[in-house]
């Protein structure tokens, strides 16, 4: 699971800011949202143009070069910070996969330009290079024959590059290696509006309604959408060689998304991601509720709380969701003036149960120590 995320001089990040979510607080409620020693469900606060969404995007920059998943390269203009004083912008992340630690950092210039990047496992740095004087190394066993062939003059990721050309040993190095790997690939961030397309998790431009018909799952958005009080009686079916989904009336029948809301179609867009994310391992939604009534956001919250050991995280401008029946102070986070915090951070006052979040939030309380 991701424990830890720092970015600097990454778009509006003009200086570190990070993002903890390995160090929970010890409440005693809502305990299942904290496992392996991290914040599995977690709301991220803030004022327009605070930078919520460009803390997606710096989050899924590791998919870019380190993966062959769908990517939104073109969300990657204006790279760097436009008042900083370097040349590139630095990432670091630490995992933690069955209690070994994994710590990646990275230098970019730009999206596609890695400058180094560094690997370490329980404290060890198994994989290093510096992309401008091609000197570097990997010690992960079973890959010492690409000492030579890593300073070659490729610009591609040499993390990326030894898990496609070595055939590792098994050993626990290897394994957490593997993991490491395996949970960047099921990575995946997406927008509540389809136009704005996801990045990581999977290829391709599948229709929202080709994904559920494929999957089986119509009956199922049916009784989803019925749970939300919209209520429509639908099927799948073949519309010039292509799945779509059909609501059925007493005098004729229509595709559904022909005349669906926007807050419908927001819907079933989530709805397509929903039954996929069991399989995933982090996921990024960005402005999940934006066309979204109090209690739709709020039920399809809790959709997302019984998902076990999947990391989920919302941005969100909705304040009722700050809720204690919902998640905990340690799972509302604050982003504001390049740094982001926990609101159980944010205050000295010991915040327990039975505390009204909402009404503290909005009288200031949570404006720092």
């Amino acid at each position: 699971m991701l424990k830890k995320f720092s970015v600097e001089n990454f778009k509006g990040f003009k200086d570190k800011i990070t993002l903890d979510i390995g160090t929970p607080s010890n409440y005693s409620f809502n305990s299942e949202i904290i496992e392996n020693g991290c914040i599995t469900k977690g709301i991220i606060y803030g004022i327009n143009s605070c930078g919520k969404s460009n803390l997606g995007l710096a989050i899924f920059d590791i998919i870019t070069h380190l993966t062959e998943k769908q990517k939104l390269l073109g969300s990657y203009d204006f790279y760097l910070n436009m008042s900083g004083r370097k040349s590139f912008a630095e990432f670091e992340y630490t995992f933690v996969f069955d209690g070994h630690e994994v710590v990646y950092k990275y230098s970019k210039m730009d999206v596609n330009s890695l400058k180094s990047e560094s690997l370490s496992i329980d404290g060890k740095e198994v994989i290093f290079f510096d992309f401008l004087t091609r000197d570097g190394f990997t010690l992960l066993e079973g890959s010492d024959t690409l000492n030579a062939s890593i300073r070659n003059e490729s610009p591609i990721s040499r993390v990326k590059y030894v898990n496609s050309n070595s055939i590792l040993s098994d050993n626990v190095q290897n394994q957490v290696f593997k993991k490491f790997i395996d949970f960047v690939e099921r990575m995946l961030l997406f927008y509540s509006l389809d136009s704005r397309g996801y990045e990581g998790f999977m290829n391709g431009s599948e229709s929202i309604a080709e994904g559920i018909v494929n999957s089986g799952k119509v009956k199922d958005f049916q009784e989803f959408l019925k749970e939300n009080d919209i209520d429509y009686e639908l099927y799948g079916c073949e519309v010039d060689g292509r799945k779509a989904i059909y609501c059925h009336f007493d005098n004729k029948d229509a595709d559904f998304f022909k005349i669906a809301s926007t807050g419908t179609r927001s819907l079933a867009l989530f709805y397509y991601w929903y039954i996929r994310m069991e399989k995933a391992s982090f996921v990024f939604i960005d402005e999940f509720d934006a066309f979204y009534h109090y209690e739709l956001s709020e039920s399809v919250q809790k959709r997302l709380r019984r998902i076990s050991d999947v990391q989920v995280f919302t941005t969100t401008h909705n304040t009722d969701l700050m809720s204690n029946d919902l998640l905990r102070p340690d799972c509302y986070f604050l982003l504001e003036n390049n740094s982001i915090n926990a609101i159980s951070e944010l205050t000295e006052k010991e915040l327990r149960q039975a505390h009204n979040l909402q009404k503290m939030y909005k009288a200031g309380a949570f404006n720092g120590r």
